[in-house]
């Protein structure tokens, strides 16, 4: 009979403490009075990316904005259009539901600042992240989070350098795009052995990527390298090389799980990693920091998430990441 009483006494005690767990759970552990983040208020946040369609690339940086989201306490609302105007749309929507704040990526600059402007207008805080590096001053907006796309050219350009190359074609999936020529740029300016240049192929037309990079390679046997700005775009090149009969060797911008497969086993020889799963959580997290608190991370200047290279050397690191989607 003391066993049963000891026992109902424990079942009691357990019941009696469970609210008092939950609350601690709900607020980190935190001592009662102290600020946490759930008890603040619920934040609306609008991502708004020019993501084309089936770019796993963006997956990565949306899931680091959801994870940065759920530890703000913050709705995340994304949406995505690869056009300019379809983006201009986007801002205008964001605007138009009363959110607290905007995520948005530049990467045509000139043709968004006018919808940039009416959030601006509106009193809606805005942070630039991936595309925009050298518009989001100039654009009065206080925060950019992301990679100086021309220093990652540059970076790559040296690196093809040492390696002995000849003559490096770069593809750009997407003309007008600023982040994307200015790859280019660096690629050209850091390629001191060689010469480069620029190819444009329809990057929402993946067969038609294929055939052009393979007429090219055909037509032109002197090219010993080819670079391109995107994960899909670099596995379409290494299939237009073997189609082309080519030596050229493959390296490209970005990353996704297929991608890291391919410098695994060689058919891609190293990728410049921007870590869009820290672009997407920090973007959150520093509008976040803004709207809350008012701070301004990066003093003026832009929080940079790259260039990092993945190569031989270290992708058996990286594997597990990629693995479960997060780089």
């Amino acid at each position: 009979m003391t066993s049963i009483c000891k026992a109902i006494a424990v079942v009691a005690l357990a019941i009696c403490a469970a609210p008092a767990l939950v609350a601690c759970s709900n607020t980190g552990g935190a001592h009662p009075g102290s600020s946490a983040s759930a008890n603040l208020p619920r934040l609306r946040i609008a991502m708004i990316t020019h993501q084309s369609p089936g770019d796993a690339f963006w997956d990565i940086i949306r899931r680091g904005a959801e994870a940065a989201a759920a530890k703000d306490n913050v709705s995340l609302v994304y949406s995505n259009d690869q056009s300019a105007n379809g983006q201009a749309v986007l801002i205008q929507n964001a605007i138009d539901q009363h959110v607290d704040g905007i995520a948005v990526t530049l990467p045509t600059p000139a043709a968004l600042a006018g919808a940039v402007r009416k959030a601006q207008a509106a009193g809606i805080p805005i942070l630039a992240f991936n595309a925009g590096f050298d518009a989001w001053k100039q654009l009065g907006i206080p925060m950019y989070v992301g990679q100086d796309e021309e220093l990652a050219g540059r970076r790559a350009g040296q690196r093809l350098s040492h390696a002995g190359a000849r003559h490096v074609l770069c593809v750009i999936q997407s003309q007008g795009e600023v982040q994307l020529e200015a790859r280019c740029i660096g690629v050209r300016e850091g390629l001191t052995s060689g010469r480069s240049e620029k190819i444009y192929v329809n990057g929402v037309d993946m067969p038609s990527v294929r055939s052009t990079i393979t007429a090219k390679l055909q037509q032109d046997p002197t090219i010993d390298y080819v670079i391109t700005l995107g994960a899909p775009f670099a596995l379409t090149a290494v299939q237009a090389a073997r189609n082309a009969a080519s030596t050229a060797k493959v390296v490209t911008f970005d990353t996704n799980k297929p991608l890291v497969r391919a410098v695994q086993d060689g058919s891609v020889l190293w990728a410049i990693d921007q870590q869009p799963y820290v672009q997407g959580y920090e973007a959150i997290d520093a509008l976040w920091l803004y709207i809350s608190n008012g701070d301004i991370i990066g003093g003026g200047q832009p929080l940079l998430t790259g260039p990092a290279f993945l190569d031989s050397n270290n992708i058996a690191t990286i594997a597990p990441y990629a693995a479960r989607g997060t780089r």
